[in-house]
């Protein structure tokens, strides 16, 4: 088998890498010998020390943050269960939505759907789940669809896929939300982590990365439009 090609980080320092993952690839491995092959285990190779702080789930792509060593992985691992990381998304969605300056929000809460698992659903007994959203731009006719900015508040498994579905406007090629018309309007899940902030634990600088899409030219030119707006 080929290995892959080495990964090319966004930053790279003593304490921190920021990686852009692929659609299709794994955060971490899974169950089986052929879902060894992931996101933490090709750093690993560059990097021995690296360790996992989040995961993004395997369709959706984008930025990861990974600690380098255990005492930075705590110390990342506490700004995200705090809510000192900053984190931006980019979808589209089935539907139209209104193009708005103002932030919407989603508050519901999530839980797992056990006899279905791994899909979540949403329930009053749910861990409290929050999200804004903000349409940027959207094309009408036989098969609508919106290009949006999301803002998960909490950190809940698939909530934006499970929000924008609970909503009536699910994420475009989402195999698990999605009705089977959805899932084919694109090839993968149109969901990617495009933005991330925070402040670096070691030396307090203030960090900021941004990653660009790449869902197509039809929603790039879509998402160059709706930018003005920002």
């Amino acid at each position: 088998m080929v290995p892959p090609p080495p990964l090319q980080p966004v930053h790279e320092d003593a304490h921190l890498l920021v990686l852009d993952k692929p659609a299709g690839l794994l955060c971490v491995p899974g169950r089986g010998e052929d879902k060894q092959d992931c996101l933490s285990a090709r750093a690993q190779r560059q990097w021995p020390d690296a360790l996992i702080v989040h995961r993004l789930d395997m369709a959706t792509s984008g930025l990861v943050l990974m600690a380098r060593g255990p005492e930075m992985q705590r110390a990342l691992g506490d700004a995200f269960a705090t809510r000192r990381v900053d984190k931006r998304y980019e979808a589209v969605v089935d539907g139209l939505l209104p193009v708005d300056a103002e932030w919407a929000r989603i508050d519901a809460p999530l839980m797992a759907d056990w006899p279905r698992r791994p899909l979540q659903k949403i329930d009053p007994a749910g861990k409290p789940s929050l999200t804004r959203w903000r349409a940027l731009g959207g094309i009408d006719g036989e098969a609508p669809c919106s290009y949006l900015l999301l803002e998960p508040l909490t950190g809940r498994s698939h909530q934006l896929r499970v929000h924008l579905a609970s909503i009536g406007h699910p994420i475009l090629g989402d195999a698990l939300y999605g009705s089977p018309e959805v899932q084919a309007r694109a090839p993968r899940l149109l969901l990617h982590a495009s933005a991330l902030g925070f402040e670096h634990p070691a030396t307090g600088e203030r960090m900021r990365f941004a990653s660009r899409p790449d869902f197509g030219p039809r929603f790039e030119a879509l998402r160059e439009a709706g930018e003005g707006s920002e």
